[in-house]
């Protein structure tokens, strides 16, 4: 069986999985991060309590603190349900059951709910997304897109993809992507454009220490070569 979705489907992450999907050193989550599509993923705030300086922008940030629960509501059961039906797809071991990743998931959505008032009064939580980011050039270290760029690649054109990367690099010194896989534990088949097209950048393929969708190990990491 095949996952489908036919639109962007808010599932966060926490914490401790953005720093292994990203591969992101103690000093690196000390910069000044843009979370690109991060939706109710709770790497924001638990970042920021820890002394980081995150801001994300998606925009499921439009919605009200309600809205944003009941659409958790409608989808969380197909999700769970697509992941029962292809189990092969994952590796299940820090996450060792359908069951524990939908406790996981809730959890970090959780947080991220309790945390989205005061996030939007404080600028946290920026309502926008790709093609257009409302930033002045070079505003941050790092940005992140979590689960959006490349897996996609039936919904979003290979188009969008370069417009969006490249958007990430004019507001950051650097970008990184996670997975380089589509829904179905493939390789997307928009990753050797993109290293084509950015190929005038500095770019890299790093694996990483995470792993749930079987050979989704990897980032991929574009750098401005000078600012």
């Amino acid at each position: 069986m095949t996952f489908k979705y036919n639109e962007i489907v808010p599932w966060g992450r926490n914490f401790d999985e953005y720093k292994r999907m990203f591969n992101l050193t103690e000093d690196e989550l000390k910069l000044k991060i843009l979370g690109c599509g991060d939706g109710p993923a709770s790497f924001n705030v638990e970042c920021n309590q820890a002394g980081g300086n995150v801001i994300s922008i998606d925009p499921v940030y439009n919605m009200t603190k309600e809205q944003i629960q009941q659409r958790i509501d409608e989808t969380c059961m197909d999700v769970l349900s697509q992941t029962a039906s292809n189990r092969e797809k994952f590796v299940w071991n820090a996450i060792r059951s359908v069951e524990d990743l939908g406790r996981i998931r809730m959890g970090a959505m959780k947080i991220f709910l309790e945390s989205y008032d005061r996030g939007k009064a404080t600028k946290k939580y920026i309502p926008g997304g790709f093609p257009d980011l409302p930033f002045e050039n070079h505003t941050f270290d790092l940005a992140l897109s979590s689960h959006f760029l490349f897996l996609y690649t039936d919904n979003l054109t290979y188009d969008f993809h370069v417009q969006a990367m490249s958007e990430m690099l004019r507001v950051a010194k650097e970008a990184r992507i996670f997975p380089l896989l589509d829904f179905n534990a493939k390789r997307s088949s928009y990753v050797e454009g993109i290293l084509r097209d950015f190929k005038d950048r500095d770019i890299e393929i790093r694996k990483v220490d995470y792993e749930f969708q079987v050979g989704g190990n990897e980032v991929l990491i574009i750098r401005n070569k000078t600012l």
